[in-house]
């Protein structure tokens, strides 16, 4: 297989959400309003950094210019990052995590059945592995969304304001780019924008039995898969790069 430029974005994209939202994930350790939650999330984000490992790790080898997974994970800066930008924005409250993990999982199991079939063989079978992980991760985060919109006054109106705030930010995920299309024609894998109406077919149903009023797309824009972040990715980055960036070359 002939690598192409569009192909190693493809798969660092992939690796940078898994990246990213692991990493913001982590920040629930210690601080989940229960301890089966501490104990769930914290094992979700090493699911994720997992499998950052891997698809950053595969990533670097398509390059070809000997740069492993740490090295793209803590020597690069915001600019050269695809993940989405829901991935990167702060946690705030746990509804608003359960909002974002539920809305990011779903995506992220239908990007891996489709991968299963990919021409890039070592694609192929991470998406076998993760996509176990993400099933579970959409289901914990979907029952959590149901629990805490049918809930209690509070509980539905901080999950509808968490709604409400994080769901601009999914339009990101099928704005069509030339690197899907490339990646659709070799057959390594699908353009996102060809998911929009599945990820629906699979999200409003659980936001309506949540009770939740699904808001309607505005205008509003997000680009963090072609490298233009939020603020919120830098103050992340400086968190998570301290230690390499502090001793340059460490491992552990």
């Amino acid at each position: 297989m002939t690598t192409t430029p569009a192909h190693i974005e493809y798969v660092t994209r992939l690796g940078d959400n898994a990246l990213i939202l692991g990493q913001r994930m982590s920040e629930w350790c210690g601080h989940a309003p229960v301890l089966e939650e501490d104990m769930a999330l914290a094992n979700m984000s090493l699911d994720l950094i997992g499998q950052a490992r891997m698809l950053l790790t595969h990533a670097g080898k398509l390059e070809g210019k000997g740069r492993d997974e740490d090295q793209l994970a803590f020597l690069r800066t915001e600019m050269h990052y695809r993940n989405l930008t829901l991935c990167e924005l702060p946690n705030v409250d746990f509804g608003r995590t359960m909002v974002r993990n539920f809305l990011f999982a779903s995506l992220q199991v239908l990007l891996w059945e489709r991968l299963l079939a990919s021409s890039d063989t070592e694609l192929a079978a991470i998406a076998a592995k993760s996509l176990k992980e993400a099933r579970y991760h959409a289901q914990h985060a979907g029952d959590w969304v149901v629990r805490l919109g049918d809930g209690t006054a509070e509980s539905h109106a901080r999950t509808q304001a968490a709604l409400d705030y994080l769901w601009p930010y999914t339009a990101e995920f099928f704005a069509a780019n030339p690197t899907d299309e490339a990646i659709a024609a070799a057959g390594i894998g699908p353009a996102w924008s060809e998911l929009e109406a599945a990820w629906e077919a699979v999200v409003v149903p659980v936001l309506n039995e949540a009770t939740l009023t699904v808001p309607a797309r505005t205008p509003f824009k997000s680009y963090g898969k072609f490298g233009r972040h939020s603020e919120h990715l830098g103050h992340l980055l400086s968190e998570m790069q301290y230690l390499q960036r502090t001793y340059p070359g460490a491992q552990w």
